[in-house]
């Protein structure tokens, strides 16, 4: 009788404990699904190449305002920036050429990968977002990043977290450092089902 205890409770536990996991799932799966990054390549590490990296990253900051206005959504975001993908282009072009540099730029509308990344107070936690990508020249340097919506690298960034996301997922992004086990198997299981979706189709086309 006893052993059927420790079972039913032991049963309990891991339920609670998938349910927990589950539940954190999504609110990743909603971060990840409700923002919109802004990633910038250098053409190089050349000192000069950051630098027109920064100024590139100036000048569309400063014209975000009229770039996005009216923005209230992701969509709405994602809308304008394949609308005006000649503007952004011609904004980074424009600020290049004042400081005597011929790099190409390409603008991208982009679904990619993106490491944990601290910005301010908040943390954006590993995983595939949507991003608005300017590439400059060769695009072999270090990047600059941030996030466009919710609007945290714009001008008017207030409170983000607090604004767009629910409680849970506010706290979530403010103090990553309670999740941490959870960070965890979620690494572990995505790592698992990327092997296991591997073979699976080595083995289809074996």
């Amino acid at each position: 009788m006893k052993n059927l205890e420790i079972a039913a409770a032991l049963a309990l536990l891991l339920t609670i404990l998938l349910g927990s996991f589950s539940e954190f799932r999504q609110d990743l799966t909603q971060v990840q699904h409700s923002v919109l990054r802004l990633h910038i390549l250098a053409n190089s590490d050349m000192p000069e190449d950051q630098a027109l990296k920064l100024s590139v990253r100036d000048a569309l900051l400063d014209a975000s305002g009229e770039l996005f206005a009216g923005c209230e959504t992701l969509e709405d975001c994602k809308a304008r920036v394949l609308a005006r993908t000649g503007d952004i282009r011609t904004i980074a072009e424009e600020t290049l050429r004042a400081q005597g540099c011929g790099d190409s730029v390409q603008v991208e509308l982009v679904r990619m990968a993106f490491e944990a990344r601290e910005y301010d107070t908040l943390t954006m936690p590993a995983g595939c977002y949507d991003a608005l990508r300017i590439l400059i020249g060769e695009a072999k340097g270090h990047n600059w990043w941030c996030v466009m919506y919710p609007p945290l690298c714009l001008p008017a960034a207030e409170d983000p977290a607090e604004t767009y996301f629910d409680p849970e997922t506010a706290l979530l992004l403010e103090e990553p450092e309670q999740f941490e086990v959870r960070f965890r198997c979620v690494e572990i299981l995505d790592s698992l089902r990327e092997k296991y979706e591997e073979k699976r189709s080595s083995a289809k086309n074996g």
